[in-house]
């Protein structure tokens, strides 16, 4: 997995908003108000031991969604399902989000994919991802000469 820092919109010159603009023609960032499917906000962050995926997917029962690692690429899917509206109400608006969602990471080599372990509570799955020995940090011992 590539972490690459975030860019805000105000760090970026003229010439590459507009150029992440075209790249991203449906990305919401980029196009507040237009929306043509939807993905879970996700945090990617690192320790010694770990690397650690946080997927934001409230509303959503832990038996709608389905985490998978194949190939190194671990992959999140699952549905949020539309509540039924009441025909008698009059919606003013209608913000949130439904149906199926994918998403997928590559995993870098130092993961080892056999202890990879996640939870989901208050609609935020945690997914942690063990490092492999060899890659976590060793202190080594200085012997006296």
């Amino acid at each position: 997995m590539t972490l690459v820092k975030f860019r805000s919109r105000n760090d970026l010159s003229p010439w590459e908003y507009m150029d992440r603009m075209v790249k991203n023609f449906a990305n919401e960032e980029d196009w507040p108000g237009f929306r043509c499917n939807w993905a879970p906000a996700v945090d990617i962050s690192e320790n010694d031991q770990n690397i650690v995926v946080r997927a934001e997917i409230p509303g959503i029962n832990k038996d709608d969604v389905r985490l998978t690692v194949n190939n190194g690429t671990l992959t999140i899917t699952g549905e949020k399902k539309q509540e039924k509206n009441d025909e008698k109400d009059n919606y003013f608006r209608n913000e949130r989000m439904y149906g199926s969602f994918c998403r997928s990471f590559s995993l870098p080599s130092t993961i080892d994919s056999s202890k990879i372990k996640a939870n989901y509570k208050d609609g935020i799955l945690s997914i942690s991802l063990p490092k492999v020995e060899a890659a976590k940090p060793k202190e080594i011992a200085i012997e006296a000469a």
